[in-house]
């Protein structure tokens, strides 16, 4: 059986539920985790080792909270008064659970459907998604990224080109594939609505309803939007229901021409924003 998973951010007992309702086997079944494995929830560390223990029965995304721990771990941003992510620092084996989030995936296309953490900008097809995030993958894994993790974060350029170069470049990719809800219909992303679909200001629509989108068509999972509430159409899947908050861990069961949802309540974590 093959299962999307939405974003855990540490809380693990929850996990553990999840997996005990869907009876998931590593030995027989594959896992797809669309990003935000740590952070906020009160077990990082104990959820990355749970799923670095499936081996390649697990597929992990990398999510904002993600590649946040990146940059903590490098010096290059501080604490945040929010984040739960002591286990993991203080692990005498913080190193190879930082480089082993550094092979995780931005991107993936497997079984029909393209997933990612966040979103997909109007004018990326699936083949060119892939492609870009793999340059970032690329660049997460090699000797480049201490120099690149001080200007990671950003909100500029906020509307994808190609000829965007160094940085720029691979911060608007990271920006697209780890935080993106809201765009305008030329791509331009908005990076402060954090509300559900119905709150956007003229002009500004979730990324998945921009007309003539090139990846219309193409089945999509995601997870990162927990204000969104149920998605669930043919080709459009959203997995993050406020796991962290309070709210449910969810996933979604898509093999065999089917679709089957299953999801548990979780125990309040953080306090809503």
């Amino acid at each position: 059986m093959i299962h999307l998973v939405g974003d855990l951010q540490g809380c693990c007992d929850a996990f553990e539920r999840l997996l005990a309702d869907i009876g998931f086997s590593p030995s027989r079944d594959q896992l797809y985790v669309l990003g935000d494995l740590v952070n906020r929830g009160p077990e990082s560390l104990r959820t990355l080792e749970r799923l670095a223990s499936f081996g390649a029965s697990a597929v992990c995304l990398l999510g904002n909270h993600d590649l946040n721990l990146l940059a903590v771990d490098q010096g290059v941003r501080r604490v945040h008064r929010s984040d739960t992510l002591d286990d993991i620092l203080s692990s005498p084996r913080r190193r190879h659970w930082i480089d082993w989030l550094r092979h995780q995936r931005l991107a993936v296309q497997a079984h029909g459907w393209l997933m990612v953490h966040a979103g997909v900008v109007p004018q990326w097809d699936a083949a060119q998604t892939l492609a870009l995030a793999a340059e970032v993958e690329q660049l997460l894994q090699g000797p480049s990224l201490a120099g690149f993790l001080p200007v990671m974060h950003g909100n500029a350029p906020d509307r994808w080109s190609a000829s965007l170069e160094g940085p720029e470049r691979w911060r608007t990719i990271i920006n697209t594939l780890t935080r993106l809800r809201f765009c305008r219909a030329d791509g331009t992303m908005d990076f402060k609505l954090k509300e559900g679909a119905d709150t956007a200001p003229p002009g500004l629509m979730p990324w998945f309803d921009v007309p003539g989108r090139r990846s219309a068509g193409t089945p999509i999972a995601f997870g990162h939007w927990s204000t969104l509430g149920e998605l669930d159409r043919p080709d459009l899947l959203a997995l993050d229901t406020g796991c962290v908050w309070g709210g449910r861990l969810s996933a979604a069961r898509i093999d065999g021409g089917r679709r089957e949802l299953v999801s548990v309540g979780c125990a309040q974590a953080q306090a809503p924003l």
